[in-house]
């Protein structure tokens, strides 16, 4: 018999959002491995569930506990993981633990439930069909400016995380990059006591966080416009410059396409109302 590893989502504020399969599984796992065992400890307690054991797994001692938990697996064990709040491995250690246990071979599991990024995406307002996920910003460097670059150009909508004082900062960063007009919204202390969506332009937003704010913080952004539909006078243009510099007829074609974004079938039934440019043969 072999055991199996388990994600177990708890609440982000709310207490109240602890799930009854949740805490079946809590109280079922015979290692519940944490963030912080005295934070997990009374979210157990407020559950009722007592004599379980702990072990601490943070970024700083998710390599060493693989091997404890591939142990308990061994063992047919059922290994619960939990972070601080939400679903684990999300901006949360465990990614490297469950590849760990899948090319393992054993079974993993997840009991869903509260997730600021899902939260704060569906009542933000914006479009939910397509989303990215960009997890925190790097505070500086290329890499930041690849992030901010990256989400400037996304057509789907993005969510992230920033600590409540760098978001002012980062508002501003990201005005830059995708426009000062850009639609987003702030969602603050989901699921507390003074939860709030703040929306509005991203300049509106980062004049509001410069007065200050408080909380745990997802950001959502509205995605990129899409580019505007070349008209046909812009295509036969487009396929003509690119001939007088020099391309062949069929290059002008596939080029006129993909810069602008155009079905190649219309650049070519454009182009053959260029005077001696293009011909059917073509």
């Amino acid at each position: 018999m072999t055991g199996t590893l388990v994600l177990v989502a708890t609440p982000i504020g709310n207490l109240g959002d602890l799930s009854p399969r949740a805490v079946e599984e809590l109280s079922a796992a015979g290692l519940i491995c944490c963030e912080d065992t005295r934070r997990t400890g009374k979210l157990l307690a407020h559950a009722g569930i007592t004599g379980s054991r702990l072990k601490r797994l943070d970024d700083h001692t998710e390599r060493a506990g693989i091997e404890v938990v591939l142990e308990q697996l061994a063992a047919g064990h059922r290994v619960a993981l939990v972070s601080d709040a939400g679903t684990p491995a999300i901006s949360d250690p465990g990614e490297r633990l469950v590849a760990a246990v899948v090319d393992a071979g054993y079974d993993v599991s997840s009991v869903p439930g509260p997730s600021a990024v899902i939260a704060a995406l569906v009542a933000s307002g914006l479009a939910t069909s397509r989303f990215v996920y960009e997890g925190f910003l790097a505070r500086k460097g290329g890499e930041r400016a690849d992030a901010l670059a990256r989400i400037a150009a996304e057509r789907s909508t993005t969510v992230m995380y920033e600590s409540p004082n760098r978001l002012a900062a980062t508002l501003r960063d990201l005005a830059a990059a995708c426009g000062g007009d850009r639609r987003a919204v702030v969602a603050r202390e989901l699921t507390k006591l003074h939860e709030e969506f703040v929306r509005g332009t991203l300049t509106e937003l980062a004049d509001w966080a410069d007065g200050g704010v408080k909380g745990e913080i997802v950001v959502v952004i509205a995605g990129a416009a899409p580019p505007a539909a070349a008209d046909d006078d812009a295509v036969v243009a487009a396929v003509r410059a690119a001939m007088e510099a020099g391309s062949s007829r069929r290059d002008a074609i596939s080029k006129t396409a993909s810069d602008l974004g155009v079905r190649r079938g219309r650049v070519y039934d454009l182009a053959l109302t260029i005077p001696g440019g293009v011909t059917p043969s073509s």
